[in-house]
């Protein structure tokens, strides 16, 4: 069966490192489903250091938006490549960063748009993990260990991150915790 992992931590605290690692030992093609957008030079550059650390062979899909359309669309063209061919070739999909999607869709849309959006991701995560070799590997930012911050927007987004985090940790297979480069795993095997 197909498998579903989450990766938490803080900015900067190994969780991009951690997921890219634990893609490479799966032995499987990997596409890479990037959320951010280039807004601004100091966002460019984090986004160019993110594709300089990534195998070139790699394919890299960018969705800011319509993630589980795109998580759909890699899931189907995986299970016709099976088809075709007879064998399980299987995929890895990692999406970096769940946040960075939340940001995009409450400060594009409304929330009513990003509780659509992240009922279709919570459908196509379960779906994948029905088809075997399919494996999804999720990198978030846990934003909730602060203070309950200043204005309606900064607050709904760490509501609803949180929210989002613990639905995905509930599907999820593996749930990991990373500080300090150092990882924590909260469920899965240890």
């Amino acid at each position: 069966m197909g498998q579903v992992h989450l990766i938490l931590g803080g900015a900067r605290s190994g969780k991009s490192s951690l997921a890219e690692q634990c893609a490479k030992k799966l032995n499987l093609p990997v596409t890479y489903i990037a959320t951010a957008q280039a807004l601004d030079k100091e966002m460019q550059k984090r986004i160019a250091l993110h594709q300089q650390d990534r195998p070139q062979q790699w394919q890299t899909l960018e969705s800011p938006l319509l993630l589980a359309k795109a998580i759909d669309s890699l899931v189907e063209k995986s299970i016709e490549n099976t088809s075709e061919n007879n064998s399980n070739n299987g995929q890895c999909i990692l999406i970096d960063c769940l946040t960075l999607w939340l940001t995009n869709c409450l400060c594009n849309h409304d929330l009513a748009y990003f509780q659509h959006e992240k009922q279709q991701l919570l459908a196509s995560l379960v779906n994948a993990q029905k088809h075997e070799n399919i494996h999804i590997i999720l990198v978030s930012n846990e934003v909730g260990h602060g203070i309950v911050p200043m204005g309606n927007l900064s607050r709904e987004f760490v509501d609803q991150a949180g929210w989002l985090h613990q639905t995905i940790a509930e599907i999820a297979d593996k749930v990991d915790f990373v500080m300090a480069g150092l990882p924590l795993t909260l469920k899965g095997d240890k």
